[in-house]
Order: structure tokens, then C-alpha cells, then sequence
């Protein structure tokens, strides 16, 4: 699972996906795309917690998927969420937002 986290160019993030999560990855990324959408809503009404549970699933879910930066982008969205850090939970939701732009699967293996 080799990754690219150079999340400050254009270039593409091509990240290693075992081909047996193919089926879920799509609807994976689609859902932390709405996450973006939740979060700048969330902002918008000083909803902290609803932030702080999105960065902490996706600081949970994201390496199972094989996505380290959005389990990293959430772990620190978590913690700014609880100290109500309005301005570093921006940063980090324009981070998963480029990131999520920016990132090709590519699937290794066999299926099972």
C-alpha cells in the first residue's frame, strides 16, 4: 500500500488497493466526499461534534481501506474538532477534498 502524500501539488496519488476491496472502494470514496460536504455544513453551524465523529471514523476506517492519509486527515480533524479549532478543521477538510480529487486506485492481486 504505497502512497504518495504529497498533498501540496496537482499530481495524482496513486494508492495500492488489494484487488478483494475493488467492490468497496468506490462507495468508500463516495462517502468521504459527503463527509466534505458534512463538515463545511457542520462548520457553518459551530457543529463540533458531528465533526469530531467524522474524523474519528474516518481515523479508523481509513487504513483498513488502505487510505493511511484520510485515517491521518481524520485523527486531526478529531482533535481539532475537540479543542473547536475552527480554522485547522478548514485546513484539514480542503486537504481530504484535494486529496480525494487527486487520488487513483490501483488494485494489486487476485481476487479471492
Amino acid at each position: 500500500m504505497n502512497q504518495n502524500h504529497n498533498l501540496k501539488s496537482d499530481e495524482k496519488i496513486v494508492v495500492q488497493i488489494d484487488q478483494d476491496l475493488e467492490d468497496l472502494i468506490p462507495g468508500y470514496l463516495e462517502n468521504r466526499r459527503e463527509n466534505v460536504k458534512s463538515i463545511v455544513k457542520a462548520i457553518s453551524e459551530g457543529d463540533f461534534e458531528t465533526i469530531e465523529i467524522l474524523g474519528h471514523s474516518m481515523k479508523g476506517s481509513g487504513g483498513g481501506y488502505g487510505f493511511k492519509m484520510i485515517s491521518e486527515i481524520g485523527g486531526i480533524m478529531e482533535t481539532a474538532a475537540e479543542e473547536k479549532n475552527k480554522d485547522e478543521i478548514i485546513n484539514q477538510n480542503e486537504k481530504l477534498s484535494s486529496y480525494l480529487d487527486r487520488v487513483e486506485v490501483v488494485y494489486e492481486g487476485e481476487k479471492k
